[in-house]
């Protein structure tokens, strides 16, 4: 029975990853589609955790004033954009916003900057 419940939570959880609209990448995936696709990094930290330390290029729209239609993002709608966060959880919702709005090309960063720290990628610090 506990197996049964394991599998269908699994493949729920694939299937939900299926229909949410926008892709989770790895640091890695996101460094390629920075380099190959020039994509917009929004990072939806607070300014505080933002200026500790953010993805080099990225730029700040704290989560609580995350706008799909502001200025920074509304130009961009068909272009990639990667959103990210400290562990990734606000992130997502920010996401599934920019998804509902009409963007095409939405990225996620899955850990967020967390998961960048473990790939020993580099991070800027200030604003």
């Amino acid at each position: 029975m506990g197996f049964v419940a394991v599998t269908l939570a699994l493949v729920m959880n694939e299937l939900s990853r299926f229909t949410q609209g926008f892709k989770a990448v790895s640091p890695a995936q996101l460094t390629q589609l920075i380099n190959r696709e020039n994509a917009l990094v929004v990072d939806v930290s607070a300014q505080g955790d933002f200026e500790k330390g953010h993805i080099v290029g990225s730029k700040q729209v704290g989560f609580s004033q995350f706008d799909p239609e502001n200025k920074l993002l509304a130009s961009v709608k068909d272009l990639p954009v990667a959103v990210v966060c400290r562990n990734g959880m606000q992130s997502s919702q920010a996401a599934k916003r920019l998804v509902k709005a009409g963007f095409t090309k939405v990225y996620q960063l899955g850990g967020g900057i967390g998961a960048w720290q473990g790939a020993e990628l580099p991070l800027a610090k200030g604003r």
